[in-house]
Protein backbone atom coordinates (compact mmCIF):
# COMPACT_ATOMS: atom_id res chain seq x y z
CA UNK A 1 0.00 0.00 0.00
CA UNK A 2 1.37 3.24 -0.92
CA UNK A 3 1.55 5.85 1.38
CA UNK A 4 1.05 8.94 -1.30
CA UNK A 5 -2.05 10.63 -1.05
CA UNK A 6 -4.11 11.16 -3.97
CA UNK A 7 -6.73 14.35 -4.26
CA UNK A 8 -9.78 12.17 -3.67
CA UNK A 9 -8.23 11.10 -0.26
CA UNK A 10 -7.47 14.44 0.54
CA UNK A 11 -11.09 15.49 -0.48
CA UNK A 12 -12.69 13.30 1.81
CA UNK A 13 -10.44 13.79 4.58
CA UNK A 14 -11.31 17.63 4.68
CA UNK A 15 -15.40 16.63 4.31
CA UNK A 16 -15.04 14.38 7.23
CA UNK A 17 -13.62 16.95 9.38
CA UNK A 18 -15.92 19.28 8.53
CA UNK A 19 -18.70 17.18 9.16
CA UNK A 20 -17.42 16.31 12.36
CA UNK A 21 -16.73 19.42 13.50
CA UNK A 22 -20.81 20.36 13.22
CA UNK A 23 -21.47 17.09 14.93
CA UNK A 24 -18.67 17.72 17.73
CA UNK A 25 -19.83 21.12 18.51
CA UNK A 26 -23.61 19.24 19.03
CA UNK A 27 -22.39 16.86 21.15
CA UNK A 28 -20.87 19.93 23.66
CA UNK A 29 -24.17 21.32 23.78
CA UNK A 30 -25.18 17.48 25.12
CA UNK A 31 -22.42 17.34 27.12
CA UNK A 32 -23.13 20.26 29.09
CA UNK A 33 -26.75 18.63 29.36
CA UNK A 34 -25.26 15.60 30.94
CA UNK A 35 -23.27 17.83 33.66
CA UNK A 36 -26.17 20.21 34.72
CA UNK A 37 -27.93 16.61 35.15
CA UNK A 38 -25.38 14.68 36.62
CA UNK A 39 -24.46 17.79 39.06
CA UNK A 40 -27.32 17.53 41.59
CA UNK A 41 -26.07 13.57 42.86
CA UNK A 42 -21.99 15.18 43.11
CA UNK A 43 -21.06 13.52 39.35
CA UNK A 44 -21.00 16.92 37.00
CA UNK A 45 -17.33 15.79 35.70
CA UNK A 46 -18.30 12.80 34.26
CA UNK A 47 -21.30 14.92 32.11
CA UNK A 48 -18.50 15.03 29.59
CA UNK A 49 -16.76 12.04 30.33
CA UNK A 50 -19.21 9.65 29.35
CA UNK A 51 -19.59 10.94 25.81
CA UNK A 52 -15.82 11.72 25.34
CA UNK A 53 -15.30 9.57 22.77
CA UNK A 54 -17.50 11.03 20.21
CA UNK A 55 -14.37 13.56 20.15
CA UNK A 56 -12.20 11.40 18.73
CA UNK A 57 -14.43 9.49 15.98
CA UNK A 58 -13.52 11.22 12.94
CA UNK A 59 -10.09 10.25 13.55
CA UNK A 60 -10.77 6.07 13.27
CA UNK A 61 -13.36 7.17 10.63
CA UNK A 62 -10.95 8.45 8.58
CA UNK A 63 -7.85 6.06 9.52
CA UNK A 64 -9.65 3.14 8.57
CA UNK A 65 -11.18 4.19 5.62
CA UNK A 66 -8.16 5.65 4.01
CA UNK A 67 -5.08 3.49 5.77
CA UNK A 68 -2.50 6.13 5.49
CA UNK A 69 0.02 8.00 7.87
CA UNK A 70 -1.56 11.31 9.70
CA UNK A 71 -4.77 10.33 8.34
CA UNK A 72 -6.08 10.53 12.10
CA UNK A 73 -4.05 12.96 13.22
CA UNK A 74 -4.82 15.33 10.14
CA UNK A 75 -8.46 14.79 9.78
CA UNK A 76 -9.01 15.92 14.13
CA UNK A 77 -6.74 18.39 13.59
CA UNK A 78 -9.30 19.84 10.70
CA UNK A 79 -12.24 19.07 12.99
CA UNK A 80 -10.59 20.82 15.98
CA UNK A 81 -10.40 24.55 13.52
CA UNK A 82 -13.40 23.80 11.98
CA UNK A 83 -14.93 24.07 15.08
CA UNK A 84 -12.96 27.35 16.07
CA UNK A 85 -13.98 29.12 13.44
CA UNK A 86 -17.56 27.97 13.94
CA UNK A 87 -17.14 30.01 17.36
CA UNK A 88 -16.69 27.04 19.60
CA UNK A 89 -16.88 28.03 23.11
CA UNK A 90 -13.65 26.48 23.96
CA UNK A 91 -11.50 29.27 22.05
CA UNK A 92 -8.38 28.35 19.89
CA UNK A 93 -7.02 25.92 22.13
CA UNK A 94 -9.44 23.47 20.96
CA UNK A 95 -6.62 23.21 18.08
CA UNK A 96 -4.35 22.25 19.88
CA UNK A 97 -6.55 19.73 21.92
CA UNK A 98 -7.73 18.30 18.59
CA UNK A 99 -4.25 17.63 17.86
CA UNK A 100 -3.36 15.42 20.57
CA UNK A 101 -6.30 13.62 20.18
CA UNK A 102 -5.30 12.83 16.79
CA UNK A 103 -1.65 12.38 17.81
CA UNK A 104 -3.54 9.51 20.12
CA UNK A 105 -5.39 8.05 17.29
CA UNK A 106 -2.26 8.02 15.34
CA UNK A 107 0.14 6.67 17.55
CA UNK A 108 -2.12 2.67 17.57
CA UNK A 109 -1.98 2.80 13.89
CA UNK A 110 1.55 3.76 13.86
CA UNK A 111 2.36 1.16 16.14
CA UNK A 112 1.05 -1.34 13.33
CA UNK A 113 3.28 0.34 10.61
CA UNK A 114 -0.65 1.57 9.38
CA UNK A 115 -0.80 -2.50 8.12
CA UNK A 116 -3.60 -3.61 10.59
CA UNK A 117 -6.98 -1.96 10.85
CA UNK A 118 -8.92 -4.77 13.00
CA UNK A 119 -10.84 -4.08 15.66
CA UNK A 120 -8.78 -4.55 18.43
CA UNK A 121 -6.61 -1.67 16.30
CA UNK A 122 -9.58 0.72 16.30
CA UNK A 123 -10.16 -0.11 19.73
CA UNK A 124 -6.30 0.70 20.81
CA UNK A 125 -7.01 4.37 18.88
CA UNK A 126 -10.20 5.09 20.18
CA UNK A 127 -8.33 4.55 24.02
CA UNK A 128 -4.77 6.18 22.63
CA UNK A 129 -7.00 9.40 22.00
CA UNK A 130 -8.99 9.20 25.75
CA UNK A 131 -5.32 8.53 27.07
CA UNK A 132 -3.75 11.58 25.48
CA UNK A 133 -6.35 14.11 25.78
CA UNK A 134 -6.29 13.07 29.48
CA UNK A 135 -3.01 13.95 30.22
CA UNK A 136 -3.27 17.02 28.61
CA UNK A 137 -6.19 17.76 30.57
CA UNK A 138 -4.05 17.52 33.56
CA UNK A 139 -2.48 20.71 33.04
CA UNK A 140 -4.88 22.60 30.40
CA UNK A 141 -8.07 21.93 32.39
CA UNK A 142 -6.96 22.23 35.47
CA UNK A 143 -7.37 18.31 36.11
CA UNK A 144 -4.73 18.16 39.11
CA UNK A 145 -6.87 20.04 41.05
CA UNK A 146 -9.09 17.19 41.50
CA UNK A 147 -8.36 14.22 44.02
CA UNK A 148 -6.87 10.87 42.94
CA UNK A 149 -10.17 8.90 43.27
CA UNK A 150 -12.14 11.40 41.21
CA UNK A 151 -9.32 11.32 38.33
CA UNK A 152 -9.13 7.81 37.94
CA UNK A 153 -12.72 7.46 37.88
CA UNK A 154 -12.67 10.15 34.95
CA UNK A 155 -9.73 8.50 32.98
CA UNK A 156 -11.57 5.16 33.02
CA UNK A 157 -14.91 6.32 32.11
CA UNK A 158 -13.07 8.28 29.46
CA UNK A 159 -11.00 5.09 28.18
CA UNK A 160 -14.41 2.98 27.93
CA UNK A 161 -15.94 5.95 25.94
CA UNK A 162 -13.18 6.22 23.51
CA UNK A 163 -13.12 2.38 23.25
CA UNK A 164 -17.01 1.68 22.97
CA UNK A 165 -17.85 4.95 21.08
CA UNK A 166 -14.49 6.20 18.82
CA UNK A 167 -13.32 2.66 18.37
CA UNK A 168 -16.47 0.13 18.06
CA UNK A 169 -19.21 2.61 16.85
CA UNK A 170 -16.54 4.61 14.52
CA UNK A 171 -16.15 1.30 12.97
CA UNK A 172 -19.46 -0.09 12.82
CA UNK A 173 -20.67 3.52 10.99
CA UNK A 174 -17.87 3.24 8.29
CA UNK A 175 -18.24 -0.33 7.60
CA UNK A 176 -22.34 0.60 7.23
CA UNK A 177 -21.22 3.24 4.63
CA UNK A 178 -18.92 0.31 2.81
CA UNK A 179 -22.09 -1.65 2.48
CA UNK A 180 -23.53 1.17 0.71
CA UNK A 181 -20.81 1.51 -2.05
CA UNK A 182 -19.52 4.77 -1.00
CA UNK A 183 -16.42 4.24 -0.33
CA UNK A 184 -15.16 1.59 -2.94
CA UNK A 185 -12.47 4.17 -4.86
CA UNK A 186 -10.30 3.98 -0.59
CA UNK A 187 -8.85 1.68 0.64
CA UNK A 188 -11.48 0.29 2.63
CA UNK A 189 -14.00 -0.05 -0.45
CA UNK A 190 -11.43 -1.85 -1.47
CA UNK A 191 -11.13 -4.50 0.70
CA UNK A 192 -14.72 -4.35 0.89
CA UNK A 193 -15.19 -5.29 -2.81
CA UNK A 194 -12.74 -8.32 -2.54
CA UNK A 195 -14.22 -9.68 0.48
CA UNK A 196 -18.00 -9.86 -1.52
CA UNK A 197 -16.06 -10.99 -4.51
CA UNK A 198 -14.63 -14.12 -2.23
CA UNK A 199 -18.18 -14.56 -0.84
CA UNK A 200 -19.56 -14.99 -4.25
CA UNK A 201 -17.00 -16.86 -5.66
Amino acid sequence: MTNKWNLREIVLMAILGVVFAVIYLFFFTVGTGLTNVLTPFGLGPFGYEVIFGIWFIVSIITAYIIRKPGAALISETIAGGVQVLMGSPAGPMLIVSALIQGLGAETAFAATKYRNFSTGVLVAAGIGAAVFSFIWGLYHSGYLALSLPLLSSMLIVRVISGALIAGLLGKWITERLADTGVLRSYALGKEWQSKREHKAS
